[in-house]
């Protein structure tokens, strides 16, 4: 009678510790899961999920389409010219800036008084109260101009316009007047980072010309882009509007978007441990049945149970997962009866 009863007893402790342990591999998985879909359907309103890549790296076959995240300088192959002033410039984007000295109509309250300034657009002083001795010139000779460098790479990755224009800073440089054409070499003469039109440079007169250059330096940034072919562009279906970032420096994923959640690791090593607790639990189960000691059909219906619900949860998410874990059901569906029949054909024997 004892002994009848510490063979319940430990039968129920096989139950309880084995459906304990499938239910454990079940949430598991359903964890791993759900963190991994949360994840991804934050990374989507960026453009998706990001991939890290070497600041070397070169496109490769099945990356297209991808998210990605680069840390490195970027290189000018073709660098951009002011052809008017014949000016090239190592750097991704060229500024040319014109301004012009000329009157600006200042109030404070009802006094009204003039100053001579350089500003960089055509004032009307046709509205000036008193505009007869305050005249401007109509229009400037030059104009203002953004010019592009013809390639900049990242890698064996092109830079989009977009990506171009999107890259940080700002420094003005000197320009060289030994390059200037002739034509322009009578009428410019250089003063501090300046090109200037006057007879003299420190003390200018209305309708002076004073001409700038802006470069963007040539430095370390991290670009998250979408991968098109051997460029990188602006994924043009994000939610956010935005679909791209650049930042100066070497900045983590998070820093960037800091709306993501931490990214799971440990997934593929996680669903395993999944399986493996199911089937150990499953194992246990059968300690009570006939069946006892069939690892193969412990670890068929460990993947069955694992299996069916990451289905459910990857449903609608990702087709792959989904089709993935449909697999894994299905093999251990198959398994499972394969082993109770051969149970039932032995027990007929």
């Amino acid at each position: 009678m004892k002994f009848g009863k510490a063979i319940s007893i430990r039968g129920l402790a096989c139950n309880f510790a084995g459906a304990l342990l499938v239910f454990a591999g079940i949430g598991l998985v359903a964890m791993s899961a759900r963190s991994l879909i949360n994840y991804r359907t934050a990374a989507a309103r960026h453009g998706g999920e990001v991939i890290d890549l070497e600041h070397n790296a070169n496109p490769q076959a099945g990356q297209y389409g991808a998210m990605v995240r680069m840390v490195g300088t970027p290189n000018v192959v073709e660098a951009p010219r002011d052809p008017d002033f014949n000016l090239r410039v190592n750097t991704p984007v060229l500024v040319r800036h014109v301004e012009m000295f000329q009157w600006r109509e200042i109030r404070i309250g009802d006094s009204v008084h003039y100053e001579l300034d350089w500003v960089d657009h055509p004032i009307d002083a046709s509205h000036f109260e008193d505009s007869a001795r305050h005249a401007n010139p109509s229009s400037f000779p030059l104009s203002g101009k953004q010019f592009d460098a013809g390639l900049v790479q990242m890698g064996g990755f092109k830079l989009s316009s977009q990506l171009l224009h999107a890259l940080p800073g700002s420094e003005q440089i000197a320009p060289d007047p030994k390059l200037l054409p002739a034509n322009l070499a009578a009428s410019f003469s250089p003063y501090q980072d300046y090109l200037v039109t006057s007879a003299h440079p420190g003390d200018p007169r209305l309708g002076d010309l004073r001409v700038s250059w802006d470069e963007v330096p040539v430095q370390q940034v991290t670009v998250i882009a979408r991968i098109d072919g051997d460029r990188l562009v602006a994924a043009a279906d994000a939610a956010d509007g935005k679909g791209y970032d650049v930042e100066v420096g070497q900045v983590p994923l998070l820093d960037v978007f800091p709306d993501l959640p931490v990214p799971p690791e440990f997934v593929l090593g996680g669903s395993i441990l999944a399986l493996l607790l199911a089937a150990l639990g499953a194992f246990l189960l059968l300690m009570t049945h006939r069946q006892r000691g069939d690892v193969l059909l412990a670890l068929a219906l460990g993947s069955l149970a694992v299996g069916a619900v990451a289905s459910v949860l990857w449903l609608g998410n990702d087709t792959s997962m989904l089709c993935a874990w449909l697999v894994v059901a299905l093999l251990g569906l198959v398994t499972a009866i394969w082993r109770v029949r051969r149970h039932a054909l032995l027990d007929q024997r």
